[in-house]
């Protein structure tokens, strides 16, 4: 994937693209642009809807103080297409910062959707409560934090937390599902996969898929897969294998 650059324009998410014309950016997006990166008069920026849509923009005038707002030229809005396989991730519950890492490098690696799996192993536990509702609400702002980082045009939708039995069904769904274990007999690389459609992927807790899970999971209509020889972090593996797919798949085309 192609890096990202200091003249590459910064991305602010709207809940609605302006027309082209004249548009004023105002709110908590308005005051991430003026006061932490000090956009200035004249500097180009992207505004992005989260869902595909695109406004490319130069910052006409910028007003600092209280409530911080850019008045906008609008020159261009436009679509990016959604890619023709979707690639979803099922991220078993992490410990500590673990599960919110690894949201951010999956949506930097282009992941689609994420699903919050509720893993036999899982140590973190979200209730159906506040506790739950604000674990929650960390992997959705961590999801939109890095796609304004990665400059994507989509934000990746992260569901609510799903059990075993529930992931099971949308593996039964899915066009491919694949579950990553490192004693899987079978590489990625050995999967023949799609250019489209619906992919999951399964990326199970540290101590690894429970043998009754990964069971449930294959009677569903899942493969099992390994990266390689090593042994990748629960917070890591989603986006190694995403870079693999984007690369054996017309993903990055």
């Amino acid at each position: 994937m192609a890096g990202v650059t200091d003249t590459t324009p910064p991305v602010f998410l709207v809940p609605e693209l302006p027309e082209a014309g004249h548009a004023d950016l105002d709110g908590e997006e308005a005051h991430h642009a003026v006061t932490v990166r000090r956009l200035r008069a004249g500097e180009r920026l992207t505004l992005s809807d989260g869902r595909g849509g695109v406004a490319d923009c130069v910052a006409a005038t910028v007003h600092a103080g209280r409530k911080p707002t850019v008045e906008l030229t609008v020159e261009r809005v436009r679509t990016v297409p959604a890619p023709a396989l979707r690639v979803t991730v099922a991220q078993a519950l992490a410990k500590g910062d673990r599960g919110e890492l690894a949201v951010e490098l999956a949506t930097e690696a282009g992941v689609d959707a994420i699903v919050p799996w509720r893993a036999a192993r899982s140590v973190a536990r979200w209730d159906d409560g506040p506790r739950g509702a604000k674990a929650l609400g960390k992997w959705r702002a961590a999801a939109a934090a890095a796609s304004k980082q990665a400059r994507r045009a989509w934000v990746p939708e992260v569901s609510d937390p799903m059990s075993t039995a529930e992931l099971a069904s949308a593996i039964a769904s899915a066009d491919v599902a694949l579950v990553l274990d490192g004693d899987a007999p079978d590489r990625l690389t050995d999967i023949a996969l799609p250019d489209a459609g619906e992919l999951l992927l399964v990326v199970g807790p540290e101590g690894g898929v429970a043998p009754e899970e990964r069971d449930a999971f294959v009677e569903a209509g899942a493969r099992r897969v390994r990266l390689g020889p090593t042994v990748l972090r629960t917070s890591t593996a989603a986006a190694v294998a995403l870079g693999a797919l984007g690369a054996l798949t017309a993903r990055w085309a």
